[in-house]
Parts: structure tokens; sequence; C-alpha cells
């Protein structure tokens, strides 16, 4: 078994009355982590429920203490799998938390599409919420040692992190077609009703192919026949289904920074080169950089999940001049930024415009000869270091 980084932190979560609410992409392992991850209990003591079963659904159909007292009997832990498919189930689990003792619910969700609506209002204060990502750098680390998983990076690099895909490499491709064919857009028809969905993969593909870039709403509608406007829904759509993530411009008050435009990147490469049908090796590819950057980013996010109860907020910065840095993290106004290229043959400077504007207490530039070691940083608070600025070539 591959042990979850995140199990650590929601340890210290386990011994109040509030919920623990658990999100992330389908395929990840949610169910089966809180059940060997979480719950140290005897099976009779636990009541498993899955909001994609009907019969689920309407157990919980106009939830009233009564009703869910006699749903729950004597079990001292709720199980809710893909509680988003659930109507109401905020209030459902308000009134568990609120009216049931002695009960501890454990909700998981493979979109916020129905819990941002219905479980954020009713659970504020009630609930602690964490994201399941697929596995990380890191946690394969753990597992089989830091050796053993730089050999595998090519591998990761074409086929990603999914628990399927990681336990059988020899299917890897036949798995992720499944995936992105069956499951990605399954919480997204259920909720919302799209008047066109095949256009939802156009926009999915358009997006991988400009991972790296800031995107234009316009040029992604113009490519996929829709409106700025829908785009942006679709967008936000697969962002809340745990598909994809922006990454915002950070910005100041210069007037030459761009402050609208995104950049959109996968929460796995798997799932990115099964959208755009190549899994090809890296030697043949030519998209060598966007892959490198998409999976950088993606794990230093997993990182900050699997690791820190406080979690950073993530940017990157971009002049009109077109200078650039590809990651910002921001804390307390405190910024660590990164650089990354696939080769470490090339000379990476950062804008000087940028470090004395923002002064940066941390930077790395992170390349295929370095990148664990901002992977596998142990957890810790941002520290201040003094910023020297550069010197006048006056």
């Amino acid at each position: 078994m591959i042990n979850r980084r995140i199990s650590r932190l929601i340890q210290n979560y386990l011994n109040d009355s509030r919920a623990i609410v658990i999100l992330g992409p389908r395929q990840t392992g949610k169910t089966y982590f809180v059940e060997n991850n979480l719950l140290n209990l005897e099976q009779d003591d636990t009541l498993y429920l899955n909001g994609d079963d009907m019969d689920v659904r309407e157990l919980f159909d106009r939830p009233t203490v009564t009703k869910l007292k006699t749903i729950i009997g004597s079990k001292k832990n709720v199980v809710i799998d893909e509680a988003q498919r659930i109507k109401d189930i905020g209030i459902c689990i308000k009134i568990i938390t609120d009216r049931i003792p002695g009960v501890k619910v454990f909700a998981t969700g493979s979109s916020s599409l129905e819990i941002a609506n219905t479980v954020n209002e009713p659970l504020t204060g009630r609930k602690w919420e964490f994201r399941l990502l697929p596995f990380s750098f890191q946690e394969m680390v753990d597992h089989h040692g830091l050796q053993k998983e730089i050999r595998m990076l090519e591998h990761r690099l074409i086929y990603g992190y999914y628990p399927d895909v990681v336990n059988h490499p020899d299917r890897a491709a036949t798995i992720l077609k499944s995936l992105a064919e069956s499951y990605l857009y399954k919480d997204i028809l259920y909720s919302e009703p799209l008047k066109y969905p095949d256009r939802l993969e156009k926009v999915l593909r358009a997006l991988a192919l400009q991972i790296g870039s800031v995107v234009s709403l316009k040029e992604v509608g113009d490519l996929c026949g829709m409106s700025p406007e829908t785009v942006e829904r679709y967008i936000s759509l697969l962002e809340k289904s745990f598909v994809i993530f922006r990454l915002r411009p950070y910005s100041g008050n210069a007037r030459n920074e761009i402050k609208k435009m995104n950049k959109i990147y996968f929460y796995d490469n798997g799932i990115r080169n099964a959208l755009i049908r190549n899994f090809q090796p890296i030697s043949f590819r030519v998209d060598i950089g966007q892959l490198w950057e998409n999976f950088i980013v993606a794990e230093r996010l997993k990182w900050h999940y699997y690791n820190h109860d406080i979690i950073p907020d993530f940017y990157f910065w971009r002049n009109t001049s077109q200078q650039e840095v590809d990651w910002l993290e921001v804390f307390n106004q405190q910024v660590l930024a990164m650089e990354i290229k696939f080769s470490d043959r090339k000379k990476i400077k950062f804008p000087g415009v940028f470090m004395d504007t923002y002064k940066p207490f941390k930077t790395y530039i992170v390349h295929k000869e370095n990148f664990h070691d901002i992977l596998m940083e142990p957890p810790a608070k941002y520290n201040i270091k003094t910023y020297k600025p550069r010197k006048s070539k006056a």
C-alpha cells in the first residue's frame, strides 16, 4: 500500500465533532484512503453510503434529526462517498454534527460543484476540508526510494500519477483513455445541463496545448466555436471538477504588468496527454517544456496540499515586455519565486524589475537535475531572508 502523506495532517483533526471533507478527482482513492488510513475502528462502528447510488440519495431527501438518527443507528462513523451527488448534503452533515453527538462524518467528493453550493455555507465552522489528488512524487519516494522514482521520471511525465496507472504501468495508456472518456465529465454533465457537451472536450484539448502560455478566452472560443463567456463557464466547471486549475497573474500597481489573463494547468500529466492523444516518449516530443512545467507546478501544488495546514496563494508573473516568472508562492506578503526549465544548461536569471519590485525571500531555478529538492523539502514555515538589491552598473 502506498501511504498518503495527507493522513499525517488529517490525524490532527479526528478527535473533535467537525466533519472531515476530502475533495479531489475521481479515481484517486478517496474512499480507500478513508477506510484504510483514517478509520481504525471495527467495521461494525462505521456506516458507508455512496452518493452515486439512487437509493442513498433518496435516503437523505428532506433530512430531519429523527430521520438521520434512524439511518445512522448506533454507528460512530458515517462515510458519505461522492457526497456532491446528494441534494442538500450540507444540511444533512450540519444536522449530524450539531444534533447527533458522538458521530463523526467523513464526506468525500469528486467535484466541488454541489459541495461549493450547498456545503460551504451550512458547514461554516463545522468541517475540516482537505484535497486528495493523484499520488505525488514525494509519496512515491516514500514508497520505494528516491533513486527508483527518479528512474521513473519519463514515465511520470507521460503517464502521470493516477493510482491505477501507478499500480498497472503496463496498461497506463488504456487506463488514462478510459479515465478521460468516462470520468472527467461525469459530475459536470450531472450537475450542469450543457447545450453542447461535446465542446467541453474541445476546450480541454485547446487548454492542453497551451500549458505555460497565458490563455485568451477569445482565442479558445474562436477555436472551439463558442463565446468567451461560455469558455469561461466551461473552465470554471472543469476547475471545480479537479481536472484543471488556474494560475493567476501576480501584480502590484505597475502599469506594465498583465492583470487578467490566466494560465491553465492539469492536475495530472497523464490526463493531459490522454486528451491530446499523445503518449510518445520524451525523445519524440516537441512539448517537453510544457510537460515539464505542468509536472513541476502540479507536484509543487500537491507538496503544499499534502504537507501544510495553511496553503499560500499561487501565481505567475509577467509584464508587457514578455518578461516572466513561472511560479510564485505568496504568504503574508512574502514571495517565493521559481523558474522552471527542463534543461540545466540554460542560464536563467530572474528579471531585475521583478526582483527589485517584489524582493522575493527565496528563488529557485528548477531543472531535471535538481527538481527533487523542491518536491521533497520538509514542511516548514516561510522564513524571510535579507534581500540584497542588485548592484548598479553605473
